[in-house]
């Protein structure tokens, strides 16, 4: 794979096909990677379609020197931090306190989390630090490698190994023994 590198360029020479696979491609993914930031789905959805309108305003900024999935999550972080920067305070319920879910996210939700393990998983995540918790999300989840997961968090590698082996220990005493069929 290629890591939407053809996909980009079909794009770049006009195939308006292109950028909807792109969009199919990377957007759950994209999604929820913000979702970590900002802990509101409906807000992450917002900010990943400003990802990829900026993407398609700006074609020929992204230059191919890291894969486009790469691209797509450094803007995707740097959007959700602005977002976190420049939102209004308003009093809000949070999601997990409302009786009712909403359809479109049961939907989505049900598409990433599948079954009782990857909840299991998602609340250990939750229990790490968040560099801890953003580097196995991006290693494990979106099999990124080190040197991209890094370039997307402004660490080194080494960083990035540290925090996956730190984040192992601390998940393995959460999820006890099922924890090691996991990692």
């Amino acid at each position: 794979m290629d890591n939407g590198e053809s996909s980009y360029r079909r794009f770049l020479d006009g195939d308006e096909t292109a950028f909807a696979c792109i969009m199919d491609d990377y957007r759950l993914g994209l999604i929820f990677f913000i979702n970590q930031y900002l802990h509101d789905i409906h807000a992450a959805e917002d900010v990943a379609i400003d990802v990829f309108t900026y993407v398609l305003m700006y074609p020929r900024r992204y230059n191919f020197m890291v894969s486009l999935k790469t691209y797509l999550y450094v803007l995707g972080r740097s959007r959700a931090l602005n977002y976190l920067r420049h939102r209004k305070v308003i009093d809000t319920l949070p999601l997990d306190s409302a009786e009712t879910i909403s359809d479109d996210e049961v939907d989505l939700e049900a598409q990433i989390v599948s079954d009782e393990r990857k909840r299991a998983v998602r609340y250990a995540l939750d229990s790490i630090s968040k560099d801890m918790s953003e580097a196995v999300y991006l290693v494990y989840f979106e099999e990124l490698s080190y040197k991209e997961a890094a370039k997307i968090m402004k660490k080194s590698p080494k960083q990035i190994d540290n925090l996956l082996y730190r984040a192992k220990v601390e998940l393995r005493a959460i999820l006890g023994k099922d924890g090691e069929l996991l990692l």
